[in-house]
């Protein structure tokens, strides 16, 4: 005799069918949603964010400089995107006598680009961030002259990150560009995957850093590299 299913049961298997007919029709960004509500840097960031807002409003002590600092952000990001991106994901293995010099952010990046439709390798490792918290965290309390703009600091970086890891998932799902912006963004990032990686480094932008620093070339123009999938072969 059949066990009878469970209305949780049920439930679940109708949104698993959901989200395969929105599979075949082009994912939409309702199932994308779920489907990034499953990882742990979403409710990490997320967590951290409402934190940071909930302290923010009990401290109050609003100042000009709480405008300041998340214009100045905000304007600044694409450049750190890129630097970042450059320095530290493409980071190149090296040694140091016995000791290997390479971060886990570097390792599951080369994986990233290997397979670049892993969902899991599309955020920022646990581990790393769990860290990178606890250094903005103390940068908020200690960096600021006072523990409001600390956390003006630290709810703008929060929503920067959230943005980027939201940014960065949906360009390597199914999800089809509906608008131009997003269009533009998503090509951006495309080509650095599958045309040559040397190029293309911003990601929540249509190429602004890139722009800045000459990594912008015109893609029928550019070779498509070999190793677009295999960073610093040996």
């Amino acid at each position: 005799m059949t066990k009878p299913r469970s209305p949780q049961q049920d439930s679940a298997s109708a949104r698993v069918r959901r989200d395969e007919r929105s599979l075949r029709r082009g994912l939409t960004l309702d199932a994308a949603l779920r489907e990034f509500l499953r990882h742990p840097s979403p409710w990490l960031i997320g967590v951290t964010l409402v934190a940071a807002l909930i302290g923010r409003i009990l401290v109050g002590d609003w100042q000009p400089t709480d405008a300041l600092v998340p214009a100045v952000m905000l304007a600044a990001f694409p450049v750190f995107e890129w630097i970042v991106h450059v320095t530290v994901l493409h980071w190149r293995p090296r040694r140091l006598g016995p000791i290997p010099i390479d971060s886990e952010l570097a390792r599951k990046h080369r994986e990233h680009h290997v397979d670049p439709r892993n969902i899991p390798l599309i955020f920022i490792p646990t581990k790393t961030l769990s860290a990178l918290v606890v250094l903005l965290v103390a940068l908020a309390a200690f960096a600021f002259p006072r523990t409001g703009l600390g956390l003006t600091f630290l709810i703008t970086i929060t929503v920067l990150g959230l943005t980027y890891e939201w940014t960065h998932y949906l360009i390597h799902t199914d999800y089809k560009p509906k608008h131009s912006l997003y269009r533009a963004i998503w090509r951006n990032h495309r080509h650095h995957h599958y045309k040559n990686e040397h190029y293309w480094f911003t990601v929540t932008t249509s190429g602004t850093a890139d722009r800045l620093f000459g990594t912008h070339p015109d893609p029928a123009t550019t070779d498509t590299s070999p190793t677009a999938r295999n960073l610093h072969p040996a």
